[in-house]
């Protein structure tokens, strides 16, 4: 079962790269902050039918008020991302945007794995992790040299 979650991530992160294109035409074409404000927009109309149709609704008003202040962050960190992305693929390429991101985002999740950050399950950081971190800095030198 686990194989099939994680087809799930792989099929995010592709889906990752091709709305970074996109986000990134819309950023040249409208501007970044336009643009930004347009993909959140339409995410945000195309949660909300799936929130109408398939949420359920009674528990939530007992639920959103009994999450910390800080766990909200998601929208804004999203807004973030968009615009970044959007930002650096024109200037370096959708291969070389795509290394840094996932090196960081690795890296980062690496970090909240191993102190349990944001109330998730402690997963140490290894040795077998440091050595496959190693090998991937060595991976995306190879891959952001021209």
């Amino acid at each position: 079962m686990q194989i099939f979650f994680l087809l799930i991530a792989g099929l995010a992160g592709a889906l990752m790269a091709v709305q970074g294109c996109l986000n990134s035409y819309l950023g040249e074409k409208l501007g970044l902050i336009p643009a930004t404000f347009s993909v959140q927009l339409l995410g945000t109309v195309t949660i909300g039918l799936f929130f109408l149709l398939f949420s359920r609704k009674a528990d939530l008003f007992s639920a959103v008020v009994q999450v910390p202040l800080y766990y909200w962050l998601g929208g804004p960190l999203g807004v973030a991302i968009i615009y970044g992305v959007a930002t650096a693929i024109p200037k370096v390429g959708v291969g070389n945007a795509t290394t840094g991101i996932i090196f960081c985002q690795l890296l980062t999740a690496y970090l909240i794995d191993h102190f349990g950050i944001f109330s998730q399950e402690t997963v140490p950081f290894t040795g077998g992790k440091g050595l496959g971190l190693l090998l991937m800095v060595g991976g995306a030198f190879l891959l952001l040299r021209r």
